[in-house]
């Protein structure tokens, strides 16, 4: 049996989504930039696809800009956010995703910020009081803070943050790669500058996502060349993506309340037989809180015994794909930032799990039967 719990790395692509980019493919290969009818009617395309995602933002297309991912986004926010508006101070958390902390070490590396991180608690939440202290004594900061985080589902309080941030004047970029398409969101109730989104996290297509950019803020290109994207982002469009993208967000948001039911309803499962084998389980953050934590994600600390260093390998063997991190390197095996950052003691072997409307009840049982077999 073949069972895939590594749904927050990658999703697999809907077979509606996979329809929609065929027949763009087939029918509409023109160059978007060209000038006669076929390089309109893919202009046409992809202008409308960014309508679509604008009306399920509550926000006007000329704030979306498509990507190819959520790195690009999170990088176009980053450098263009501080160096294009004179930025001289940033803040982040320690659990931020290597797209946020690499560019924000990189620029203060070469002298261009002064970074400083939030404080956390045991379960990876920013401590609001520190925050507003860092943004009292630093004005004009530029702050990035992803909304849930992908290895222990911590979510963090954005709409608060972006009240703060607007109080101090600060720049507000937010990663929700692993929230868009899970939740919905309302660009006019939530104080936020920037924006980043990836379509393969909500079974799209990889290489392909978007970045918001409060029209309020401007910034420069990251990547030069051409004029598509109004000027902000060169290089030909990637439309058969893009129609993939729109595509698994509107089916996203049609199907999201009974998505969500369906995935809590497996990840609660999945905690109740986990904690009948497993009386020394714990977990890591608040995964296991299904209604404060990202509900698709269960970050699990197993006992630590003689074989756990190889569990994942032993899951893949038995056809089980998830992933895991640890606070502790082992050989080229750096560890997770994210657990070490928020529980530097845990020497036990973590495993992420993380779900998709397509598992089942069935998977569950596989996976624990076969952890029980590991084990024992």
């Amino acid at each position: 049996m073949k069972v895939y719990f590594d749904n927050a790395a990658t999703t697999s692509i809907d077979n509606r989504v996979i329809e929609s980019m065929t027949k763009v493919m087939r029918d509409n290969y023109a160059n978007p930039s060209s000038t006669h009818e076929g390089g309109r009617k893919s202009k046409t395309i992809i202008e409308n696809a960014r309508k679509k995602i604008a009306s399920m933002l509550n926000t006007s297309p000329g704030s979306i800009f498509f990507t190819s991912g959520g790195t690009e986004a999170d990088n176009m926010a980053i450098r263009c956010g501080i160096l294009d508006n004179n930025v001289t101070h940033a803040i982040t958390s320690k659990i931020s995703h290597h797209a946020v902390l690499h560019p924000l070490q990189d620029l203060e590396n070469k002298g261009n910020i002064k970074l400083s991180y939030v404080k956390l608690n045991e379960f990876g939440c920013i401590d609001i009081k520190n925050l507003e202290e860092l943004l009292k004594h630093n004005p004009k900061s530029f702050v990035s803070i992803m909304h849930a985080n992908n290895e222990v589902g911590t979510i963090q309080p954005i709409k608060e943050i972006g009240e703060l941030c607007r109080k101090y004047d600060a720049i507000f970029h937010s990663d929700t790669v692993q929230t868009m398409g899970h939740f919905k969101f309302d660009m006019q109730e939530l104080h936020i500058d920037f924006l980043a989104a990836s379509a393969h996290k909500f079974h799209g297509p990889k290489g392909i996502g978007f970045i918001y950019i409060n029209e309020n803020i401007s910034i420069k290109p990251l990547i030069l060349g051409g004029s598509q994207e109004r000027n902000m982002r060169a290089g030909t469009e990637n439309i058969y993506s893009i129609v993939g993208l729109v595509e698994a967000l509107e089916i996203s948001h049609d199907e999201m309340d009974a998505d969500i039911k369906h995935v809590k309803k497996i990840k609660k499962y999945f905690i109740d037989l986990l904690e009948e084998n497993f009386p020394d389980i714990k977990y890591n953050g608040r995964s296991n809180d299904i209604e404060s934590s990202l509900f698709k994600i269960l970050s699990v600390s197993f006992p630590k015994n003689s074989i756990s260093e190889m569990l994942l390998f032993q899951l893949d063997i038995m056809g089980i794909s998830c992933s895991g991190g640890s606070a502790c390197s082992s050989g080229s095996s750096q560890g997770s930032h994210v657990i070490s950052g928020i529980n530097s003691s845990n020497d036990r072997p973590v495993v992420r799990f993380s779900f998709s409307k397509y598992n089942t009840k069935k998977e569950i049982d596989y996976t624990i039967e076969k952890l029980v077999e590991i084990f024992n």
